[in-house]
């Protein structure tokens, strides 16, 4: 940008156009920045003695301050609705505090002066989060220091239009939040289904039965080697991906990144021939043969399409079972016992004559597929729910673009 070039945003609204161009300014010349400074770890309590402490990221949730624990030696101080900017790795997360709180080294609280609005331009610090990395140092431990935020240059408006984009933004995040309560109370909804649709630990019967399944007798226990047949994916690696290739597969790494209980729909494509590899038969469960955690090794898809290439590192239960409702059972009721038999310290493997000696407990077939229905409609929801959120927040990051003007140091 040359220095002639005037600051003025792409969108501007209608009542703002022919005013003047915005400046450009350091934050500390529109805020007062308070940089943290850590209490003794000896004055820390859970027992709201002194203030709530605030120390980094970790006692961020959701955009605002989540403390963890207190403090009775008090450093440096916020205020309720200031900013708080994370100074160390993650550096240039924003939220806003909700408490009067000691700071420490990890955190800096911002809170504008000179009737600037403290909405805007926390606003504009969300835009700017992503640009940190430009100016953190250090290695593993990246950070800001005082000078950096301070001196850090943005596009400023008058008053009544930094209030304008404030609430035009707010409003949005307010929609956003709104969206995502109601996916919280989705998933807390499923959570409860899971305990109450599978049998606990010493029942035959689920806590919640569909009427017409009330009087059809207790679920049977199998070992799941006398239900199914167990094999083996084989080797797909990263470079056999293609983008337009002729047969779909699944690795065992979108597993954890990309599938849940049902895999309808595949990512990935490769050329590689399909005599070379083991494809899936429709209602397949897969498990991951190795992975990083037991607990994240413990996780089951059912594949509803024959013809998937099954990649290496992958467990295949091939069984009459409802697929889909194998892989919900095993995901909530029995996490935990395929979690223990995983082995392994840097790396942890689950071998197929392990899974053999899974005990199960199995209702009728029609009774698997109304259960499977049931949470497959609600994790149908949940993802529309999740797709809505993507996309609100997708499109205020494009506004954000457009209401706040570029500039250069």
């Amino acid at each position: 940008m040359s220095k002639n070039k005037k600051i003025i945003p792409e969108l501007r609204f209608p009542e703002f156009a022919n005013e003047a161009e915005w400046e450009k300014k350091t934050l500390n010349s529109v805020s007062e920045v308070i940089m943290g400074s850590s209490p003794s770890s000896t004055s820390y309590n859970e027992n709201k003695f002194g203030l709530p402490l605030l120390q980094g990221n970790a006692d961020i949730k959701n955009r605002v301050s989540a403390p963890r624990i207190y403090t009775s030696e008090i450093t440096k101080e916020c205020e309720i609705n200031d900013i708080l900017l994370s100074v160390r790795a993650p550096v240039g997360t924003v939220a806003k505090s909700l408490h009067n709180a000691c700071i420490g080294r990890g955190i800096s609280a911002i809170r504008t002066i000179d009737q600037n609005s403290q909405e805007y331009l926390y606003q504009w610090l969300l835009s700017y989060e992503s640009s940190w990395e430009n100016i953190s140092q250090g290695g593993t431990f990246d950070a800001v220091n005082s000078d950096d935020i301070k001196k850090l240059l943005l596009p400023i408006p008058k008053p009544p239009e930094q209030q304008k984009i404030a609430s035009c933004l707010s409003s949005l995040d307010d929609t956003i939040f709104a969206y995502i309560q109601k996916l919280e109370l989705l998933k807390d909804q499923k959570k409860g289904l899971m305990q109450n649709l599978f049998p606990q630990e010493g029942e035959n019967v689920p806590k919640y039965r569909f009427p017409e399944f009330v009087k059809k007798g207790d679920w049977v226990e199998k070992i799941l080697d006398e239900v199914a047949i167990f094999l083996k994916g084989k080797g797909i690696s990263k470079a056999d991906i293609v983008e337009n290739g002729s047969l779909p597969c699944i690795r065992y790494g979108e597993l954890y990144t990309y599938y849940k209980e049902t895999i309808s729909t595949v990512k990935s494509y490769t050329n590689l021939s399909a005599d070379d590899l083991v494809l899936s038969e429709a209602n397949d469960v897969i498990i991951p043969a190795s992975g990083e955690t037991q607990i994240d090794i413990a996780t089951a898809s059912c594949v509803l399409q024959k013809g998937i290439a099954l990649g290496g590192d992958l467990n295949i239960i091939r069984s009459k079972i409802d697929g889909v409702f194998l892989s919900y059972y095993l995901n909530n009721v029995k996490k935990k016992d395929i979690a223990q038999m995983a082995q392994g310290i840097a790396v942890v493997h689950l071998y197929p004559n392990q899974l053999r000696t899974l005990i199960i407990q199995i209702p009728k077939p029609k009774e698997q597929r109304k259960i499977a229905n049931c949470l497959s409609s609600l994790d149908a929801l949940i993802t529309a729910q999740t797709d809505k959120i993507e996309t609100l927040k997708l499109h205020k990051r494009g506004l954000m673009q457009r209401l706040f003007p570029k500039i250069n140091d």
